[in-house]
C-alpha cells in the first residue's frame, strides 16, 4: 500500500474547518486555531491549512461559480461535498496549483462517498481555466452589495482595486515589541499623538492593539470595551506586553454611557465599531456576514460614539474618531453630521501620503499601502488648556467601581 500523497492530512482538516465555517456560522479566526493545536501537522502543514481556509473562505463565491457550471444541480450539494470542492478549485484557480497535484491530492484526502465526485468535477474546472468571469462581484468574491456601494463611494477604479488588494493574504507586521499589528492600525495610534504622562481614554479598545500602543508610549490609558470577554483580552495582551496598571486600565463600559467623568481625559481615540469593509482579507468570512443595512445601522452606532467621546476629552483635548471601513457613512458622513451639529469642534489636520484627504479627515486605501483600509478624523473639543494630564485616573473620575 503506498504511503499518502504529502498534504492529504492538511486538506482534511482545512475541509472539515470549512464544514464548521459554512454549516455551522462558525468564525474562521475563533474556529481555526484550536482545531491546529489539537493537530499533529507540522508547522509547514499548519500554515499551508490556514491558507487553505482562509483563501477558500474568502474566495467562496468565485469557486462557487467555477463549480456550478459542471453539476447538474448545484443545490442538492451537501456542505461537506461543497466544503471538498470549494478546497479542490481554490487551489487550482487562486493558489496556482499544478492540476495533477491538486485534483490528485484532494482526490486522495476527500472522503470515499466524494472521491468520484470531486475527480470529475475538478478535471473539469482544471481544463477550464483561466476563467471568463460574468462580472467583478464573481470574480473578486463578494456580494453584489459590497461592489455597488464601494463603487458608489469610492468611484469604480478605486474600489476594484481595493477588493483586489484584499482578496489577497494579509501581511504580517510586528511592532517592535512583539505585538502584531496592521500598519494601518499602527498609525492611527500614532495619529492620537499621545505623549508620556497623558491621560488616554480607548474607548473601544479591544483587542487591546492600539491601547497597548499608546501606553507603551509612555501615556496612561484606559482601555474599555463593552464585553467584558473582549476587557479580558485586552488585559491579557497588556500582561503579555508587561504593561501594568499605572500605564494600561481595562474596564468594561458601555461607550455611549461611559462612567467617566466629563473632561477627563487628555485624547480620547474613538476605533468605532463598523461594517469592516476595509479589512476584509484579515477577515475572511465578513464579506459573508455583514448585510447592507448594518453599514447605515453602524453609522447611527459610530455618531453616539464620537458624541460621547467628545464629552470626555477635556477642554482644548483632542478626539481621534477611526473605522477600518471605507464606506461613505461610516466616514465623510459622520464628520458632515459633526460639522452641522457639532460646529465648534475644530479638526486638525490628518497624515500625509499613503493617506488621502477625504473631507475633512483622511482615508487610508487597501491598495495605497498594503494595509487595511481605514479612514482617519482628527478633532480638538473648543475650550483652554485646561490640561489635566500626568495623573492616573482616579476614583472621583469614574462613576461607580473603578477601571
Amino acid at each position: 500500500m503506498s504511503a499518502p500523497r504529502p498534504g492529504v492530512a492538511a486538506r482534511q482538516l482545512a475541509a472539515a474547518a470549512l464544514v464548521r465555517i459554512d454549516s455551522a456560522g462558525a468564525y474562521a479566526n475563533l474556529t481555526l486555531p484550536p482545531m491546529l493545536e489539537r493537530s499533529e501537522l507540522s508547522d509547514r502543514d499548519r500554515a499551508f491549512v490556514t491558507e487553505l481556509v482562509y483563501g477558500t473562505t474568502r474566495m467562496r463565491r468565485a469557486c462557487d461559480w467555477l463549480v456550478d457550471r459542471f453539476l447538474p444541480d448545484p443545490a442538492r450539494i451537501d456542505p461537506t461535498a461543497r466544503a471538498w470542492l470549494r478546497l479542490g478549485v481554490f487551489q487550482l484557480a487562486f493558489l496556482d496549483t499544478p492540476p495533477h497535484a491538486a485534483v490528485g491530492a484532494t482526490v486522495e484526502a476527500a472522503p470515499k462517498k466524494l472521491k468520484g465526485l470531486c475527480n470529475a468535477v475538478l478535471r473539469k474546472v482544471a481544463s477550464s481555466l483561466p476563467a471568463q468571469w460574468p462580472d467583478d462581484a464573481t470574480r473578486l468574491s463578494v456580494p453584489d452589495w459590497i461592489i455597488r456601494r464601494l463603487t458608489t463611494d469610492l468611484g469604480a477604479e478605486a474600489a476594484v482595486a481595493a477588493l483586489e488588494e484584499m482578496d489577497r493574504p494579509a501581511a504580517v507586521t510586528m511592532r517592535e515589541d512583539g505585538y502584531v499589528q496592521d500598519r494601518g492600525s499602527q498609525w492611527v495610534a500614532e495619529a492620537v499623538g499621545a505623549e508620556p504622562g497623558e491621560r488616554v481614554l480607548d474607548l473601544c479598545a479591544a483587542p487591546g492593539g492600539k491601547a497597548t500602543f499608546l501606553a507603551g508610549r509612555g501615556a496612561r490609558v484606559v482601555a474599555a470595551d463593552l464585553r467584558p470577554s473582549r476587557v479580558g483580552l485586552v488585559a491579557r495582551n497588556a500582561e503579555a506586553l508587561e504593561l501594568g496598571p499605572e500605564l494600561l486600565s481595562p474596564v468594561a463600559a458601555d461607550g455611549t454611557r461611559a462612567p467617566f467623568r466629563a473632561g477627563s481625559f487628555d485624547k480620547v481615540l474613538l476605533d468605532a465599531p463598523c461594517s469592516g469593509l476595509g479589512a476584509l482579507r484579515r477577515r475572511p468570512d465578513a464579506r459573508w456576514r455583514i448585510r447592507e443595512s448594518d453599514v447605515d445601522e453602524l453609522a447611527g452606532l459610530q455618531w453616539h460614539l464620537l458624541d460621547a467621546a467628545l464629552g470626555l476629552a477635556r477642554p482644548g483635548g483632542e478626539v481621534v474618531y477611526s473605522v477600518c471601513t471605507v464606506t461613505a457613512a461610516e466616514s465623510v458622513a459622520i464628520d458632515e453630521r459633526l460639522a452641522r451639529e457639532r460646529p465648534e469642534v475644530e479638526a486638525l489636520p490628518v497624515p500625509g501620503e499613503p493617506w488621502s484627504p477625504l473631507g475633512r479627515g483622511a482615508i487610508l486605501l487597501p491598495q495605497a499601502a498594503g494595509t487595511d483600509g481605514m479612514y482617519l478624523l482628527r478633532l480638538r473639543v473648543p475650550g483652554g488648556d485646561g490640561s489635566v494630564g500626568g495623573r492616573p485616573v482616579r476614583a472621583s473620575d469614574v462613576a461607580g467601581s473603578g477601571p
